[in-house]
Parts: C-alpha cells; structure tokens; sequence
C-alpha cells in the first residue's frame, strides 16, 4: 500500500512540477508577445509603417524534391536553416515563383525568403537564440543582382556573421561571455545609422534593454539598395549546428518563437549611410601542418589494407571565394559564411556566372569530368580522411557531406562527433592518431564497419543514384581565438580516395 501512495505523491508532484514549468514557459511567451506589440507601437507612433513576416525552416532538399527549385544549392545537412520571410515593400506583390516556395513550406502568405529593401528601411527579428547547441549564426546574404541585362543569382555573404560567440542577449549582455543560449535578443538590419537609432529608441521605450540589440550593415556602398526589380535582394538565415538536446533542437525548429518585421518610414528621411563593416580577422599563426607526416603515414596505411582495389585519389580544393569576390564578380558563390572554411573533391573553386534559380547540372562541369559514381559492389567505396579540426581547436565543428553533383543535394553530414578516434585503427602506435580520422562511404557496410556510412538510392533528393555522378565537400567552423572561419593558410585540407574492385585489365595500385 505504501508502494502505491508514494507512486501516487510522485506523479502528483510530476504533474505539479510539469504544469508550473508550463506556466512559466506560457506567462514567458505571453511577455514577449506584449514586449513585441508595444515595440511594434512605439515604431509606428514615430512614423514607421510595420509589416509583419515569418520565421520558418528554409528545406531545400524538399523544394528540390517537389520540384519548386532546380537544386538544393548544395545544403549542409548538419543545419536545418532558418530563414526570413519578409513582407514584399509597400505598394508590391510576391512573385509566383516565391509563392509557390512560401505555400509549399507552409509560412505566412504575401511573405519572401528573398527581399530588397530600400536606403531607409529595416528588417528586424526580435525573439530568442536556438537552444544551447556547438555553433548558431545569424547571416546576411546578396541573393540575386542584375548585372548589365542580365539577372544573377550570387548567394554571397555580406559581413561577418552574429553568432554564439559575439551576439548581445540577455545572457550575454553587450557580447559579453555568458550563456547566448535560449535567450531574447533583437537584429536589426539596415543600411541607415539614423534608421537603426530610431528602431532602437522605440525598442528601449517597450522595454528592451540597448545592450541585447545587435545590427547588422547593409553596407550600401557595394549594394543597390532599393525596390524596384533591379535592385539587389536579400536572404537572412540562422544556422543552428548540433544541438545538445536533439529534441529541444526539432521544436526550436519547427515552433520557433520569434518576430520579423519589415519597417519602412512614412516620410522621406534623410540617409546617413553606414560604412562597410569592420570584419574579424582570420587566423592565428598556428598551423595544423606539423601533422603531415602523420598525414601521410595515414594515407599509407589505407591504400595498404584496401591494396587490392585499384585507387583513384580525388582533387581537393576550396570550394568558394569570399562574398565580396562574388559581388565584384558577379559569380554565384552558393551562400559561403565567413565563420567557415569550405573544401570539396573538385580541381577549381566555383566562378561560374549563373541565374535566377538555376539548374545546377549546366554549371561547374569539372565535378564530373571524370565523374565519380558510387556503385553496389561490395569492393567500391570511397574513404574519405584528413585532420579533425575540431580536435586540433582550428575549428568549433567539421564535418564532410556526400553531394548529388547535379542537384547539389547534400545527404548526409559525417560530423567531427561522428568519426572521432576513427583513425587509432590504421595508427595504432602513433599518439597524434587522435587528431586524424577515416570514414567510408559504401553502398553496403558491413558489421564490423564501425565508421562507415550507406549511401542511400532511390530515395530522389535524399539518396544519389548508382549511375549518377558525386562529390564530397568539407566545411569548418569558426576558431573559437578569432571568433571567425579559420584560416586557409593554416589548416591541411582534407581528403578523399576512391576504390574500385581490380579489373583483369588494370592490375596497377592506380596511385
């Protein structure tokens, strides 16, 4: 009887704990909600007009899959994106290609992922960081600009990110060290210095404090601001990488709780343009490069235990320029952030002028020239090695991913948490072992494959064909000693080998 009266106590006091938890979470959200409309009050008794947008998880590889877009724009599938959607400026209407990506992913009608702004606009998101995770950003990109007659698509990054790092929040108040994790935090983008103090006077008079209000510059200089249909337009994300708790991450993601509005003055202003941005600076002065020989004694070791499949090693380069080298260009850069450094198995960085909404599969030929497949023999695989960047502190998360080369459809992402120790096996004498790792992408993995990851087919967007050309890219983020992308100059790239079951014809180790 005892047994039961305590299991009867416990589950009350359960229920009690859960419901005053929920309670305060609710009276939390319902404080935000009334911080938010006096806010939206404040700006428009000083003479804003205040348009309200979304926040929602940008899917690449679903619009892809539907059709919507002729790619996935070679997504990290370590990072579920979030994105703006904005009000389309006053007096215009979303095209019908956005709303056919808006009404597909279910956000707010009249809304787009890729808006213009004028000289004295701003867009601004008020709400709270992802939950406590390895890496969050919040980012600006130029999306498309016309460049003669001709409409581009640049994806280019404008500036440094915000992220975990430098961001005000309630928990780290004017970028201070704290927790930046779950907190209330306000963005404000625009190209104005007098339009940014005014949104922060009206946020202060609503009850937010100066020192959790962050800005990010449009810098007009290199921009073309406005809204007529050849003025440049924008993308903001959130990059939220390797949540602690998984399932706090999926409803971070799928119910976020934040504000975007678009703010436009009722009357002319007089602009007072910010200057391009003071940026971070990469690099350190140490090297991963004392790691070579280790590097290369690795290598060794795998072509001596695959020794009977013929070898192919594939090309490593980086894979994009800067953003302002896409600007200047007029290059499409596929969305690069600063706070990263970015590999892949090509012979060439992208620099291909490219449209609106392109067809991947008509750009970048040296991807599959020669193409590299994956077939469904047992003996075909790639192995893909190199240093473990976050070991060596170049990097607060790595991580490699298997692409579709004609739909830059990313798979899969093997993280640093994956293949750590992975390299003890092929190096078991040598101590620095633990800063090097080696993963295998097969069709058929078998049981005593602990690093090793299947490659789906048949699975559209998510798999990649037998028959159909691939590619692997690498991404490093963010130093934690500069708060930016490491260095090229200081990181060893990344490798990767391709196996083949030897032919009767080609005896040879192919390397």
């Amino acid at each position: 009887m005892k047994k039961y009266i305590i299991a009867i106590i416990i589950g009350i006091s359960f229920i009690l704990l859960t419901g005053t938890a929920l309670a305060q979470n609710m009276e939390t959200n319902d404080t935000e909600v009334n911080d938010t409309e006096a806010f939206q009050q404040a700006l428009e008794q000083d003479g804003f007009t205040v348009q309200e947008g979304d926040l929602g998880f940008f899917d690449f590889l679903r619009l892809f899959e539907e059709g919507v877009l002729p790619s996935a724009y070679g997504n990290n599938p370590t990072t579920k994106y979030l994105i703006y959607y904005v009000p389309p400026a006053l007096g215009y209407e979303v095209d019908e290609q956005i709303s056919e990506i808006t009404s597909t992913l279910g956000v707010k009608e009249n809304t787009t992922p890729f808006w213009n702004l004028g000289p004295d606009e701003a867009v601004v998101f008020v709400g709270r960081t992802p939950p406590e995770c390895r890496y969050f950003s919040y980012e600006n990109f130029v999306i498309h600009r016309t460049i003669g007659n001709e409409r581009r698509w640049i994806f280019a990054t404008l500036a440094d990110t915000i992220n975990n790092l430098v961001i005000k929040t309630e928990g780290t108040p004017n970028g201070s060290s704290g927790n930046p994790f779950n907190q209330t935090t306000i963005i404000i983008i625009t190209a104005d210095r007098g339009i940014d103090q005014r949104i922060r006077d009206a946020a202060q008079s609503a009850g937010y404090l100066d020192n959790i209000i962050n800005t990010q510059v449009l810098p007009s200089v290199i921009l073309n601001m406005g809204v007529e249909n050849d003025s440049d337009t924008f993308a903001s994300f959130i990059r939220p990488a390797l949540f602690n708790d998984t399932q706090a991450g999926e409803n971070y993601i799928n119910n976020s709780t934040g504000t975007v509005f678009r703010i436009t003055p009722n009357n002319t202003t007089q602009l007072d343009p910010y200057d391009y941005p003071e940026l971070r600076v990469r690099g350190t002065g140490q090297t991963e490069f004392d790691l070579m020989d280790d590097l290369e004694e690795l290598r060794i070791a795998i072509l001596d235990k695959y020794n009977e499949s013929n070898a192919t090693e594939l090309p490593t380069s980086q894979t994009v320029p800067i953003g302002t080298d896409a600007i200047q260009r007029g290059i499409n850069v596929l969305g690069p952030a600063n706070d990263a450094c970015y590999l892949w198995t090509a012979n060439q960085s992208i620099s291909s002028p490219t449209p609106p909404f392109f067809d991947t599969s008509q750009y970048y030929p040296f991807l599959r020239d020669p193409g590299i497949t994956l077939g469904n023999d047992t003996d075909e695989f790639i192995i893909v090695y190199g240093v473990n960047h976050a070991a060596t502190g170049k990097a607060t998360y790595s991580n490699f991913v298997i692409y579709g080369a004609d739909g830059w459809n990313g798979v899969r992402a093997i993280t640093d948490e994956d293949f750590s120790g992975s390299a003890e096996e092929y190096l078991p004498d040598n101590p620095n072992a633990k800063y090097l790792y080696v993963y295998k992408l097969a069709r058929n993995c078998s049981e005593d494959d602990q690093y090793c990851y299947e490659v789906p087919y048949g699975q559209g967007a998510y798999g990649i064909e037998l028959d159909k050309p691939l590619f692997i890219a690498w991404r490093l983020y963010m130093e934690n000693t500069t708060k930016t992308g490491p260095a090229y100059s200081e990181i060893v790239y990344d490798r990767a080998i391709k196996f083949d079951p030897m032919s009767s014809d080609n005896m040879s180790s192919g390397y």
